[in-house]
């Protein structure tokens, strides 16, 4: 088990930032965190910053799609549901584009133009999440309708996926898939599902998206209990549940996976929360990254949780538990400053050292030929 001093090394930006533009992004994320965040989101800025919401209108005026007014959704407050105009084959139902391919082009360019002018570090990959198939059908669409609409939706998205590996070089992206609802129904006391066998359903439809991704773009997970008005749909009794999805996910996807994500509630520093990570089963190359950074507490708060979670897990980085779009704006950089606190500082490679590593490599495969 690891020490109660152990400090992380890295930093994980789950996806939205609540800062003006792209460019504030790259901006805050390179000048207070550096090397310390080795993905970096464009902070999915304007209507994405609500996260599936950017779906519903698409949804919403879809001609095969109308309102259920039978229907009604599992949260207060939610928008209507919708359906299936009757008379519609689902054989045929076919939706366009989603939209997040083409944000991605834009903020890649925006992207490469930061690292180019050092304001990124050199090794910075491009981070894309996307919401899974199931996460948007499952909120918008009535329950009884679900298994007819999501194939479709599921074959757009994966064409959005297809587009964005096509055109971003496959060193330079990491896609992270946003588990969310699925997180929830696998959890078992909020949301009921039409799965008969919840946890088979949820592993076939992760390994199913993660299939067409390709093994040189790296592959992530946030297991998301949500985000409505910073607070979750229902708080986790511990990491149990977390880990058991991470430990199926890991068993069902045989190619690489870079990082995993999981929550953790400002009031938790406690060991029963964190003991469920001693049964934790990662790829060797996978990095757990846990949500222990909240504003309200700040560096201190996070290093209680950092040195519970030691006493379980040997090797994690830092995040927030969801994304920060929904923080104010003014509390972003302090929030990032945290990160930057509770985390080691990468250490600098000069140019001179660089090349002196160089030489002694080259001067041992002389020696060795």
């Amino acid at each position: 088990m690891a020490s109660s001093e152990y400090v992380p090394e890295q930093v994980h930006l789950v996806g939205s930032v609540n800062l003006p533009t792209v460019d504030d992004v790259f901006n805050q994320v390179g000048k207070i965190l550096g090397e310390r965040a080795p993905r970096v989101p464009d902070g999915e800025p304007g209507s994405r910053r609500g996260w599936i919401s950017y779906q519903y209108p698409l949804l919403r005026i879809h001609p095969d799609l109308e309102y259920d007014p039978n229907a009604r959704s599992q949260h207060p407050g939610a928008l209507p549901l919708l359906r299936l105009r009757q008379g519609v084959d689902p054989n045929s139902l076919k939706f366009g584009e989603l939209g997040y391919a083409r944000e991605a082009f834009l903020s890649y360019r925006q992207f490469c133009d930061a690292r180019k002018a050092g304001r990124l570090p050199a090794r910075s990959r491009f981070q894309v999440s996307l919401p899974t198939p199931a996460g948007v059908i499952h909120a918008y669409v009535s329950f009884e309708q679900q298994r007819l609409v999501e194939p479709a939706y599921e074959a757009a998205m994966l064409r959005e996926l297809a587009r964005i590996v096509k055109a971003i070089p496959h060193k330079d992206l990491a896609i992270q898939w946003d588990v969310c609802r699925e997180m929830v129904v696998y959890d078992g006391r909020l949301f009921r599902s039409e799965w008969q066998d919840p946890e088979r359903e949820i592993i076939e439809r992760l390994a199913r998206i993660s299939r067409p991704v390709p093994k040189e773009v790296e592959l992530g997970f946030h297991l998301c209990y949500g985000d409505l008005n910073r607070r979750h749909f229902i708080d986790p009794v511990d990491l149990g549940k977390a880990v058991g999805l991470a430990n199926a996910i890991s068993r069902a996807v045989a190619r690489p996976i870079a990082f995993m994500h999981m929550p953790v509630p400002v009031a938790r520093s406690d060991d029963d929360y964190f003991r469920p990570l001693a049964d934790l089963k990662l790829h060797p190359e996978t990095r757990l990254f846990l949500g222990l950074v909240h504003v309200e507490d700040g560096a201190e708060g996070t290093r209680k949780r950092i040195a519970a979670a030691a006493k379980y897990a040997t090797r994690f980085g830092v995040a927030t538990e969801c994304g920060i779009g929904r923080y104010r704006t003014a509390e972003v950089p302090d929030l990032l400053r945290v990160h930057a606190a509770v985390t080691k500082k990468p250490a600098r490679v000069t140019r001179a050292k660089s090349v002196a590593k160089r030489g002694k490599r080259r001067s041992k495969q002389r020696t060795a030929h």
